[in-house]
């Protein structure tokens, strides 16, 4: 048993892509197992793990956000945010965390919120006193909001994997999202006056408030049709995700004009390329997933964990805790993968909802995107800015204590974390 855990190590020190490392692994454990009779079981092992059909929806959610990134979208949502919260000190640093939210309902990913960002608010709050690595680290407290309020890719692979509720994860994930959204805001105006924030010198006419958000209607009416057809039970998400890209080609071509056949060849290729990636991790996963389940894993992981403590908050706090450290080393859709079976079991035995226990999962994972050595949150941004990790970082710190504390609140208060799904019927 130990040789599958020490050659996924080793694979990934040697630097092989982890989608490679995991199903390499899963060989030698079916080696491991019974010889070579047993890698038979792999190619149907690895057509099982992706032949699931709410995986659709992932290209075709990752196709709209690009779409809608690239037609001046973000601009509108920006202006938006501005014109609500641009009055107050920091105004560019809380215009930057509530253009999150906006954002959210469009793509769904940290990394495409802090790409998009970094290019755009980023500069522009430097340009106005802002410090850059303050400017980096608001934007990447921001970015995690993504993948919080859904459509988000991750609680499409949870509860496709798990077999949960996609549209009930979605309602899960709106009311966290929006209180990360409200305590980071309050980070920001809370040491405004140590970080030498500027103010604005005059807040935004009525005028200009609802001029800017007529001009932003096409814009806000996208997660409208995406939640709002899923969570009134109109659609599936692969449906969802399907008109959404729909309808963000429809804005591009005759509402803004701005999309070209060049610019949507450029999308086509950024989605292969990132759907490519992860559906590498889950076809992987398949092997090193049955080898988990041959050898009782999670079940021997479950009783070691119950064999300290059988108290539910305690459980609950093992298992954020583990999410956090191996996020801080691994990708988050490999440690899905590989960890929700494993602790899955360990939720159920300690009464954990699953839709409950899925937000916990994805909030801790999301999280994770933004701690270092590998948040890749931190990387997009270093790449997009050129600031050092390690100065982003520290201006992250008190936002990603906030954020973690958000997290246990969810994580203990199941009537919060469900309050949602339960109004919607999900629970």
């Amino acid at each position: 048993m130990i040789l599958v855990p020490v050659a996924f190590i080793l694979l990934l020190l040697f630097g092989m892509p982890i989608g490679f490392a995991i199903g390499l692994a899963g060989v030698v454990g079916l080696i491991d197992m019974g010889g070579d009779q047993f890698l038979a079981i792999g190619p149907s092992k690895i057509f099982n793990g992706l032949n699931v059909f709410p995986f659709l929806a992932m290209p075709f959610f990752i196709l709209a956000g690009e779409v809608m990134n690239d037609t001046g979208i973000t601009d509108r949502l920006v202006k938006l945010a501005r014109v609500f919260v641009g009055r107050f000190r920091g105004g560019l640093a809380h215009t930057n965390m509530l253009a999150s939210v906006f954002f959210a309902g469009l793509t769904g990913s940290a990394t495409a919120d802090a790409a998009a960002f970094g290019r755009t608010l980023v500069p522009a709050m430097v340009r106005e006193g802002y410090k850059r690595d303050y400017a980096c680290a608001v934007t990447a407290a921001g970015s995690i909001i993504g993948p919080t309020i859904p459509p988000s890719g991750l609680m499409v692979v949870y509860g496709s994997l798990m077999g949960v509720s996609i549209a009930g994860l979605f309602a899960a994930g709106v009311l966290p999202g929006l209180v990360i959204c409200i305590v980071c805001m309050a980070v920001i105006a809370i040491g405004g006056n140590r970080e030498n924030l500027p103010k604005a010198e005059r807040g935004a006419t009525m005028a200009e408030v609802w001029s800017t958000f007529i001009s932003s209607l096409t814009a806000l009416a996208m997660p409208v049709i995406i939640l709002g057809g899923i969570l009134g039970g109109i659609v599936t998400p692969t449906e969802a995700a399907s008109i959404a890209v729909g309808y963000a080609l429809f804005i591009g071509i005759f509402v803004y004009r701005t999309l070209t056949l060049r610019n949507f060849y450029g999308m086509l290729v950024r989605t292969a390329r990132i759907t490519g990636v992860i559906f590498v991790i889950i076809a992987f996963a398949g092997i090193l997933g049955w080898w988990m389940s041959f050898e009782r894993i999670p079940q021997l992981i479950a009783n070691g964990v119950l064999s300290l403590s059988d108290n539910r908050y305690v459980v609950i706090a093992i298992i954020i805790g583990l999410l956090l450290i191996v996020g801080m080393v691994m990708d988050i859709t490999a440690i899905l993968i590989i960890l929700a079976p494993v602790l899955v079991p360990l939720t159920d035995q300690v009464g954990l909802e699953p839709i409950h226990a899925g937000i916990i999962f994805v909030l801790a994972l999301n999280i994770s995107l933004m701690t270092p050595p590998v948040g890749a949150c931190l990387f997009v941004l270093s790449s997009v800015t050129g600031e050092r990790i390690e100065r982003i970082s520290l201006k992250l710190f008190p936002f990603l204590m906030a954020e973690i504390a958000v997290l246990f609140v969810f994580a203990f208060w199941e009537d919060a974390a469900l309050l949602l799904p339960r109004i919607l019927g999900f629970v």
